[in-house]
């Protein structure tokens, strides 16, 4: 909340959002941009409002209602949530970071169970018993060829299928798009 005299309160605020007081902050205003954290700019009465030409990132003028500065950051997570988690549709058609790539049936299956454990880790088995189209599991072989496939297909966005020994896959960001 912010209160009439400006003071920032965040307590109900979504931990991903950054709140910074505007001019006041503009230094931190940077450096969370080229970290790529989602701000809101609370911007002092009287003074002229920041040009926002970055989705993640919003301002609102003081003093402002609690459930207005919650909304819009709710709003500005979501939308940073959506861009910073691969999004696979029902036509395979893969996005991510505002970028998309279209994958073969076979592919969009496997990417299917990463996608929806982005991030941890997905056992060997499970992707063999349920990424192929048959009712007969995949062999070692071809799910060792379609994830070289997957891995080809989806480097264009920024994405890596990390293979962690012995346990299975993980699909990730790669190490220098995480940065």
């Amino acid at each position: 909340m912010i209160t009439q005299e400006g003071q920032t309160h965040s307590k109900s605020l979504n931990r991903e959002v950054q709140l910074l007081r505007w001019p006041a902050q503009q230094d931190l205003r940077e450096e969370c941009r080229s970290r790529g954290v989602p701000r809101i700019l609370v911007v002092e009465a009287g003074l002229q409002a920041p040009v926002c030409d970055d989705i993640y990132e919003d301002w609102v003028r003081t003093p402002v209602p609690s459930h207005d500065l919650k909304a819009r950051a709710d709003a500005l997570a979501y939308r940073y949530r959506r861009f910073r988690s691969p999004q696979l549709d029902e036509n395979g058609v893969l996005s991510f970071a505002s970028q998309s790539v279209t994958l073969s049936p076979t592919q969009a299956e496997l990417l299917s169970l990463l996608v929806s454990r982005f991030g941890q880790v997905v056992p060997r088995e499970v992707l063999r018993f349920e990424g192929g189209h048959g009712a007969a599991p995949m062999t070692r072989n071809a799910l060792d060829l379609h994830m070289m496939r997957v891995r080809q297909r989806i480097n264009a966005l920024g994405l890596t299928v990390r293979t962690v020994w012995g346990r299975g896959y993980v699909l990730d960001v790669q190490a220098e798009m995480a940065s």
